[in-house]
């Protein structure tokens, strides 16, 4: 399995981070794990191959997390013309079918119809989904908005949990118990926070129950990355610690 994150920042727009996203690459499958703002280009920018990707999970609905879904689909369709692409699913909690109706009445019948095959599936949280042989994607809901998720990838022995944007629950780090990397949003300091996002000492106290191997740091809003976040989650987490940037990537 190779992980790359690709959009690590926010909807406080920063040019160092683009808006949530994170490809995961698992024998056939290439998972792209939202697809916010900035996340397109991003992937040209460090060479992701955008071409290939064969699914797309969104965690949430919110704009800093879907903001590029139909430029993606858009590029898909016209980028390598007259070259067509093969068949793409999206995936996400109840309400995504309903999301991309709406994209595609906003901008017009081709989100729904780009011109190859494309399909929308909506996964309840707990059901495991296999998304080509030995590949296996699993969500499950966390307190964020109402229909936010995290999901988890596995394969051939590793696996991958990311959190989407989440408050905390300590439930979710005894769901991501021994992943192989746990992918973690780490919003705030403890000085700005919300009940719907983490600070680094939660992101800690998270980690110190699921125990990954690597533990990496995503969706950081400008004011925790003032902060020490690697000496305050080290405090609480004495395994692997990775502030993720744009392109940072780990193999499995």
């Amino acid at each position: 399995m190779r992980l790359t994150t690709i959009g690590t920042g926010t909807i406080s727009l920063t040019p160092g981070r683009a808006c949530a996203g994170h490809l995961i690459e698992a024998g056939g499958a290439r998972v792209l794990l939202d697809c916010g703002s900035g996340v397109v280009h991003r992937m040209s920018e460090h060479a992701v191959d955008w071409w290939s990707i064969t699914h797309v999970a969104l965690t949430h609905f919110h704009a800093d997390h879907i903001g590029d879904l139909t430029t993606l689909i858009f590029a898909w369709k016209w980028g390598r013309y007259p070259e067509v692409r093969s068949a793409v699913e999206i995936i996400g909690p109840p309400g995504t079918a309903a999301l991309v109706t709406n994209l595609a009445t906003a901008f017009g019948e081709w989100v729904t119809d780009p011109g190859f095959p494309l399909t929308v599936r909506e996964l309840e949280p707990d059901i495991e989904l296999e998304l080509v042989l030995g590949v296996k994607l699993t969500a499950r809901q966390v307190p964020h908005s109402p229909e936010s998720v995290a999901y988890s990838v596995e394969h051939q022995g590793e696996r991958i949990v990311y959190t989407g944007d989440t408050g905390y629950d300590e439930t979710l780090g005894l769901w991501a118990a021994g992943a192989s990397v746990l992918l973690c949003e780490c919003s705030l300091p403890s000085s700005m926070a919300v009940a719907t996002h983490l600070t680094p000492e939660q992101c800690g106290d998270l980690a110190a129950i699921a125990r990954p191997r690597m533990l990496a740091l995503t969706h950081l809003y400008p004011p925790v990355e003032q902060i020490d976040i690697r000496a305050i989650v080290g405090a609480r987490f004495t395994g692997d610690i990775a502030i993720a940037a744009d392109g940072w990537s780990i193999d499995l």
